[in-house]
């Protein structure tokens, strides 16, 4: 059970990581902390350049602390905040991810969901500094908060969209 839990964090911890990384930087991808700002600004979100570092900088602590194992609920809370954000963006798409939708988002909040109620393993931080098991009540609560303050977060900067934003005018013939 314990190598299955490395090999669950790991993977998904890095490829959270990766998505801030992408987010404020040329890196794995990205198109740099400008590149960032523009689509959080094409997805509809205030705050410009400190939304783009805000996200970023989550994405990057939370898939680092959940590939160590290291303060697995909170990590996860984080994660399941941040990919919850990317969900909401994605969800008009619809489900499937070849439609751009939210599936793979939603795969990552329930991963990280799993391993706050699981628990990270003996191949962990946590284990390592003895403090775990973590409280049921804590996982729990870990669980409904992240969703929860991706949910807020998308209803506090998410803008409506401008009235000549997303609309095209057809040029009068001559």
């Amino acid at each position: 059970m314990d190598a299955g839990l490395l090999v669950l964090r790991v993977v998904a911890g890095l490829l959270i990581t990766g998505h801030g990384v992408q987010k404020v930087s040329f890196r794995l991808g990205g198109h740099g902390l400008a590149g960032g700002t523009e689509e959080f600004r094409h997805d509809g979100f205030r705050g410009g350049r400190l939304t783009a570092v805000v996200a970023g900088a989550g994405q990057i602590g939370a898939g680092l602390f959940l590939t160590a194992g290291l303060l697995t609920p909170l990590a996860a809370m984080a994660a399941m905040g941040v990919m919850t954000v990317a969900g909401t963006v994605k969800w008009p798409k619809g489900l499937w991810v070849q439609n751009d939708g939210y599936e793979y988002p939603l795969v990552l909040v329930v991963v990280s969901a799993a391993l706050a109620l699981t628990g990270p393993g003996a191949w962990s931080l946590d284990h390592a500094l003895g403090i775990t098991p973590w409280p049921v009540w804590l996982a729990l609560a870990a669980i409904v908060t992240g969703p929860a303050s991706g949910l807020l977060t998308r209803l506090v900067l998410h803008r409506a969209p401008l009235a000549s934003e997303g609309k095209t005018y057809a040029q009068p013939a001559d």
